[in-house]
């Protein structure tokens, strides 16, 4: 390589944005909303799941790492109502309460979409392969602080601010192992797919909601817990 060329890397920063991005994309489409996020990031020290809803997912493979969303129970509702009427649904038949397991479920739903058109990015981007557990959605009365970002080398740990079409906010948090990719040669991306097909599967997906991320029983829920040595 010439002094010339230009080294490009893609850092905790550049991971951090290609999420987001994934998190707009989802969820504009599914819910035919305006969702958007703050230009400023945070940087944190731990990962917390925090009242009304949270919801966290695992991944690891290529790189290791945890993501959160947090929704307030008024974010979390306007995503459930949008997305369920946007689907056909009458608004007599929705949940009423955020704490309805229709409300987990979907949610459930929409986060999988999320970390899933994420992890096809980080494939066509990156040239790597990351996989994800089923994500765990939690309806909360106090914040839960996560530790499972100990099990990383060298954690980083950042939070973003997102904001609905109402103007309801949610956040999410990534820690990651720090991380660099540095591209040595050009390689050619396969397309993203096309907004209407991601709808399309998106729709499909949340055609039954209620078999897409079953809330977990309490005693599943502690014995989950437990294992991120909580």
């Amino acid at each position: 390589m010439s002094q010339k060329e230009e080294i490009v890397v893609f850092g905790t920063e550049d991971i951090l944005r290609s999420l987001c991005d994934s998190v707009t994309k989802v969820l504009s489409i599914a819910t035919q909303g305006d969702i958007r996020y703050s230009g400023m990031v945070q940087r944190i020290t731990k990962t917390c799941l925090k009242p009304d809803i949270g919801c966290f997912v695992l991944f690891d493979g290529g790189f290791s790492g945890l993501v959160v969303i947090n929704f307030s129970s008024q974010a979390a509702m306007e995503l459930y109502e949008s997305y369920m009427v946007n689907m056909g649904m009458a608004k007599s038949d929705l949940a009423s309460s955020h704490t309805s397991d229709e409300v987990s479920n979907v949610m459930g739903e929409l986060m999988n979409q999320i970390v899933g058109d994420f992890t096809g990015k980080v494939a066509r981007e990156l040239q790597t392969h990351i996989t994800q557990n089923q994500p765990k959605m939690l309806a909360l009365n106090k914040q839960v602080m996560l530790s499972v970002d100990t099990n990383l080398d060298k954690p980083e740990a950042r939070r973003v601010t997102f904001f609905t079409g109402r103007n309801n906010i949610f956040y999410l948090e990534l820690a990651i192992d720090r991380t660099e990719f540095i591209k040595l040669n050009d390689f050619e991306q396969h397309e993203a797919p096309d907004p209407d097909e991601l709808l399309a599967q998106v729709n499909a997906a949340g055609a039954a909601p209620a078999k897409a991320a079953p809330p977990a029983s309490s005693s599943e829920q502690d014995d989950f817990l437990k294992s991120l040595g909580m």
